[in-house]
């Protein structure tokens, strides 16, 4: 709302200026004479004015857009681009006025007016191009090294001179429920992601709301994800900023963070799996948690060994259930003779569920007698020999 009321008082400013300057010719073409109640500086000022905030009001939106693209498209350009396309532009505009002196001197409007107007907005364009394009190739020119020096640093140059690549997205946008789930702040903490994170201002009001319901476990939901956005702030662990950019013509936070992305170039970190294949579909890229923490776990293969400690029976006679480190189930064949044991155990398979990945398995020495090779576990639990065997 502040942006769209600045943009309304540099509308009106500027009718008021156009009007008290202009508005007098309109006058002196329907008739009316300077100095009446309707042409004067003041009257004319005024009706510059509200024509101009009329104006603001129903292209205020459309200005505001173009404002976040320009600023997107600065954002995503290196300073030293900047810097040498602002002189391009200044020469180019010298070039212009420098060939317009001759036309300055004609009485025809078009030659004395439009041609140098012309010749501006062309040198302008041109000289900004061949500055930002260019760029490395100008400050090369600029630098002044001994031989002895340049020669050492050949491949420190092509490092540092290298563009930003087109897969490097400076900021990382975080939605409400990474930040109610937590892990980002852990992942931030091993230092793999590298740039800005940016929380939108509308994902902190939408946090705040599930802080204030009156639902007991929304509530501290949205408390969590207050907390781990304060730790993220309070422990500086990687640049944090805050966006003040809102899509009033968009009710929906999941599409906001998606036009949020397209206006700063910038990456959506989610563990929401729905969201996670909109933003596909929208051609924005995405970090999702959950795919990262499934490509970090143990990939177990049929015939791997490991070793587990069966906690609990399971849904068969004879099964044992273990779990790996990650949480993974494992299901171990005549597992129930080896209860609150460590065993080694063979994996036979592995199934994937919506739980996530279930590996069954059988201890190491089921192909022989289990009385035989377990008579010490078996005295252990006070049960009698009677020969079973793994199946």
């Amino acid at each position: 709302m502040k942006r769209k009321r600045i943009v309304q008082i540099v509308f009106t400013l500027a009718g008021a200026a156009i009007g008290a300057s202009y508005f007098p010719l309109l006058w002196l073409i329907l008739q009316v004479r300077y100095g009446t109640v309707f042409n004067n500086t003041l009257t004319n000022a005024i009706f510059g004015a509200i024509i101009f905030y009329i104006i603001s009001l129903m292209a205020g939106n459309y200005v505001l857009k173009l404002t976040d693209r320009i600023e997107a498209r600065l954002t995503s350009q290196s300073p030293l681009q900047l810097v040498f396309g602002t002189l391009g532009l200044i020469i180019g505009l010298v070039l212009a006025v420098l060939v317009s002196i001759v036309f300055f001197r004609t009485n025809t409007f078009f030659l004395n007016t439009m041609i140098p107007i012309i010749l501006m907005l062309i040198l302008g364009y041109f000289g900004f191009r061949l500055g930002a394009t260019q760029s490395d190739r100008w400050r090369k020119m600029f630098q002044f090294r001994r031989r002895s020096e340049s020669a050492p640093k050949a491949a420190e140059e092509k490092i540092i001179d290298k563009p930003v690549d087109k897969n490097y997205h400076h900021y990382k946008i975080l939605d409400t429920n990474i930040l109610i789930d937590g892990r980002i702040y852990d992942v931030v903490k091993t230092g793999f992601i590298e740039g800005t994170l940016l929380v939108p201002k509308f994902v902190l009001y939408e946090l705040q709301y599930i802080a204030d319901s009156s639902d007991s476990v929304k509530r501290v939901r949205g408390r969590r994800g207050l907390d781990i956005l304060n730790k993220l702030q309070s422990e500086d662990l990687i640049p944090i900023e805050m966006s003040d950019k809102d899509y009033d013509d968009i009710s929906e936070v999941d599409t906001k963070l998606i036009a949020l992305a397209k206006d700063v170039n910038g990456v959506i970190i989610t563990n929401d799996y729905n969201l996670n294949k909109v933003i596909q579909f929208q051609n924005v890229q995405v970090f999702n948690i959950n795919a990262l923490a499934n490509s970090l776990r143990q990939k177990i293969l049929p015939g791997q060994q490991l070793n587990v400690m069966v906690v609990k029976n399971g849904t068969e006679r004879q099964q044992g259930v273990a779990y790996l480190d990650d949480g993974t189930m494992v299901v171990v064949e005549d597992g129930r003779y080896f209860l609150n044991d460590h065993i080694d155990v063979v994996v036979t398979s592995a199934i994937q569920t919506d739980a996530g990945k279930m590996i069954f398995a059988r201890p190491e020495h089921s192909t022989k007698n289990i009385s035989e090779n377990n008579e010490e576990s078996d005295s252990k639990r006070n049960k009698p020999k009677n020969g079973r065997t793994a199946k």
